[in-house]
């Protein structure tokens, strides 16, 4: 009787560690198939804002047309299938004076947004002349060259036959408002050549009048508008 209760009880010994191993491996499969779950759900979230940020399903690259498909490598764009356009792009920068400087070249009170200097005529008010020459004068040059040589600058740019440069320069309050236009008749678009042209323009602004201020800021630059391209851009 003995024995047969010893062998009774390991029975249901083995009963219940089988019953053990078994809700064990159902424990292990379940949480497998729930990180499996998790990690189907990650890849495809991965896959979605890969979409939306410009790559497609398999993380290559759609948007970007100076990147390769891994996103990995540059090269400049191949425009030789566009059509060739009257493409145009205008781009705007400001130069922000601090109170000494408008003081050192005698712009003395405003009239609205003109400034107005003592025995300066109106035509003599848009143009600040200091130790190294006229000023806007100096930056408008300086500007137009800038545009010319934006590939030169910016590496990916293409060298464009500009069909002209423009750059108009104005003193409103203490601010030098500088405004850039470019033309061309080619494959790609100017944009980046009006937003050169406008940077060099204030730079050198900065530059002529840094000897009376370090205060000087440049704020404001971008791109007003561009046309002849893919699609058109206005304020």
């Amino acid at each position: 009787v003995k024995k047969a209760k010893e062998a009774k009880a390991l029975y249901e010994k083995s009963l219940e560690q089988g019953a053990e191993e078994h809700a064990r491996r159902i424990a292990i499969e379940a949480e497998r198939d729930l990180y499996d779950g998790h990690a189907r759900k990650g890849r495809r979230e991965k896959k979605k804002k890969q979409t939306q940020d410009g790559h497609d399903a398999n993380g290559m690259n759609q948007h970007f047309t100076h990147l390769n498909e891994r996103g990995d490598e540059i090269s400049m764009v191949d425009v030789g299938a566009k059509n060739v356009t009257r493409r145009t792009a205008v781009a705007k920068a400001a130069v922000v004076f601090p109170p000494e400087v408008m003081s050192a070249f005698g712009i003395v009170k405003y009239d609205g947004d003109d400034p107005v200097s003592d025995g300066r005529s109106k035509s003599d008010r848009h143009e600040m002349i200091g130790k190294k020459g006229p000023i806007f004068s100096t930056a408008r040059l300086a500007g137009i060259m800038g545009a010319k040589r934006t590939s030169d600058l910016i590496p990916l740019c293409h060298p464009l036959p500009l069909d002209k440069v423009q750059i108009d320069i104005r003193l409103e309050g203490n601010r030098a408002l500088i405004e850039c236009e470019c033309r061309v008749t080619h494959k790609t678009g100017v944009e980046m050549e009006a937003l050169t042209g406008a940077t060099i323009a204030a730079l050198t602004i900065y530059d002529m009048v840094k000897a009376v201020s370090h205060r000087v800021r440049i704020e404001s630059t971008e791109l007003v508008s561009k046309t002849g391209g893919k699609r058109d851009i206005s304020e």
